[in-house]
């Protein structure tokens, strides 16, 4: 899929696969755990395109828009479902405000330091802003903090190595990954 986009990105093949099924099995085992059925499409949505997004950020050093935004659409699809399964609406409303947190605090940082973040991560951020804060308000704040905390903590052994960037996308979808892994029940 990414290598027919525009601009493609030559994600290897065997490696997404590897990853999503890692990921999936991850889910199928909460699954088992007590993760309510009605949540379950959130983690393995974001899993599949967690993994594709990172992929094209590990390459390419970009996150297409071919993925970021439909991601809005997809994202809204699946928390509605999630709101008609758990019989209440008040995670829609969370998701509504912490997609404008999220993106307007990474649009003010873009703003302030155009070299920090990219434009696919602003775009990026709005999507999981609605994914993390539907789980709960501390589920957004989480992410958030987590993410920063994994780019600082991949930045210094990235310098040693000579690379003078790291893609900020693959940090923000694990940590959003693992706060819709685990939503408060």
């Amino acid at each position: 899929m990414l290598r027919r986009i525009p601009r493609g990105v030559r994600v290897p093949v065997p490696v997404c696969a590897v990853a999503v099924a890692a990921l999936w099995a991850v889910v199928d085992e909460r699954a088992l755990g007590g993760l309510p059925a009605w949540w379950w499409p959130v983690p393995l949505v974001l899993g599949w395109a967690g993994v594709l997004l990172s992929g094209a950020d590990l390459i390419a050093r970009r996150l297409p828009d071919v993925l970021t935004l439909p991601a809005y659409p997809v994202v809204a699809v699946l928390l509605g479902a999630a709101a008609v399964g758990a019989g209440d609406a008040r995670p829609l409303a969370r998701a509504a405000a912490g997609a404008l947190l999220w993106t307007g605090g990474y649009a003010a940082v873009r703003l302030i330091a155009p070299g920090a973040l990219g434009g696919g991560d602003v775009k990026l951020a709005g999507s999981l802003g609605a994914l993390t804060a539907a789980t709960s308000w501390p589920g957004l704040v989480l992410a958030v903090l987590a993410a920063s905390v994994m780019t600082a903590a991949a930045a210094a052994p990235a310098r040693i190595l000579g690379y003078r960037d790291v893609p900020h996308g693959p940090a923000m979808l694990a940590a959003a990954w693992l706060v819709v892994l685990h939503p408060p029940v």
